[in-house]
């Protein structure tokens, strides 16, 4: 089993800065990618960006000029760095993994909201 807890989302102004933390716990020696997704209000949940544990990453064309993922594997935690933050970008934020066998765990969410 694989346990992720999403922190540092929160209210912010456009223009803005957050660092989004996944700590992740469990069977993390069985994962192989960690991802980003939001989800908008009354909209699906969208990709936003991906990291592999040999550190490529991939992010959404929407946001590449803007945020950025990264791990740091001695602490279990996968970061999303997210700068001149637009009202657009409020969503609820979920870390995903996924193991080897493609099961995928999910995060609770958390808000981030930016205010214009």
């Amino acid at each position: 089993q694989v346990h992720l807890i999403e922190s540092g989302g929160g209210t912010v102004q456009a223009g803005a800065s957050l660092r989004l933390s996944c700590a992740i716990s469990g069977r993390t020696f069985s994962l192989y990618s960690m991802g980003w997704f939001r989800q908008a209000p009354g909209k699906e949940r969208d990709f936003v960006a991906r990291i592999w544990l040999s550190d490529q990453t991939s992010v959404a064309d929407s946001v590449k000029d803007r945020f950025t993922i990264s791990r740091d594997p001695a602490k279990d935690t996968v970061y999303l760095q997210m700068n001149a933050l637009k009202p657009e970008d409020t969503a609820i934020y979920y870390c995903e993994a996924v193991e080897y066998g493609s099961q995928e765990y999910w995060g609770q969410g958390i808000q981030v909201t930016v205010s214009s």
